[in-house]
């Protein structure tokens, strides 16, 4: 099923867990360290610092590899999603309602994907290159110094994801 993120926000009680997507839009790039970045951002009352608008938005954890010559972006394969689960109620409580990464997540980030009717996409883990190419448009917008880590700002087109937890909270897993 082919379906763009904005399309998403307002279906996103439809769609099931083992759904295959092709998903289009905007997702923004996040992992460990920019999580860290932007709840301590939350938490000292400097919310309009944080590099995009939480509400309704797309976090995919990856961080991508250097960009070759002619290409949009680097490889940027799905990273370890538990990794981020200590941040993860927060950011659903702040309106995110979007995450893409790979294996599967704490009781807690389940139940809080449920309480904010957000969903948990995997991508396929060790295909790094070919999700590349659903990638076309990639901007660096914060916390540059993070290299990888970095926040980028993705357009894609086509990505092919599934449903690992749906907004009922039902888990592939």
């Amino acid at each position: 099923m082919k379906i763009s993120l904005d399309e998403l926000i307002f279906n996103i009680k439809n769609l099931k867990i083992g759904q295959k997507i092709l998903l289009s839009g905007i997702v923004y790039t996040a992992r460990d360290a920019a999580h860290r970045r932007i709840i301590d951002l939350l938490d000292s009352g400097n919310k309009s610092k944080i590099p995009f608008d939480l509400n309704n938005s797309a976090i995919y954890y990856c961080g991508p590899t250097a960009t070759s010559p002619g290409k949009i972006v680097g490889s940027c394969g799905p990273t370890t999603s538990s990794r981020m689960d200590i941040f993860t109620p927060r950011l659903l409580k702040e309106g995110v309602k979007i995450l893409i990464g790979k294996g599967d997540r704490s009781k807690e980030v389940q139940r809080s994907i449920k309480e904010n009717s957000a969903i948990y996409f995997v991508a396929t883990g060790g295909v790094a290159a070919l999700i590349s190419k659903s990638i076309t448009k990639a901007d660096l917008i914060a916390f540059e110094d993070l290299g990888p880590e970095a926040v980028y700002k993705f357009e894609i087109k086509d990505m092919p994801v599934i449903v690992a937890i749906d907004s009922n909270g039902n888990n592939i897993f």
